[in-house]
């Protein structure tokens, strides 16, 4: 199982981050959410993005190319084995940043990846 950082995390249940969240747990993934917003989602606490984790797989993004900027350390000191840029968020310029710290970025969607088994 892939233990994965949500960034966007949301307990608003229109928001995908919030779908995926719960297709990740009901899949086995354990995860991690980081946002903005107070609250939990699939009985995982919202935290504020604080002390980077050091046993995440993968990170999928649920925040645009201008918010990532606040991020990009904390991802980069994560040190995920993937970041999944869902439709939306796709960031050239740190995607190419994630190359060179040997990050895979992915432009896909976690759902869909989760959804067909690939994930």
């Amino acid at each position: 199982m892939k233990k994965t950082l949500i960034i966007g995390a949301t307990p608003n249940a229109d928001r995908y981050a919030y779908r995926a969240a719960h297709m990740l747990t009901a899949k086995g993934h354990p995860i991690v959410n980081v946002g903005v917003k107070q609250g939990e989602v699939a009985g995982v606490k919202i935290e504020k993005q604080g002390a980077p984790y050091h046993d995440i797989d993968t990170i999928t993004l649920y925040i645009g190319p201008a918010v990532q900027i606040g991020y990009y350390d904390y991802i980069l000191q994560t040190k995920p084995k993937r970041v999944i840029f869902n439709p939306g968020t796709e960031n050239p310029e740190f995607e190419k940043m994630l190359d060179l710290h040997n990050i895979e970025p992915v432009e896909a969607c976690t759902l869909v990846l989760l959804s067909i088994g690939q994930y």
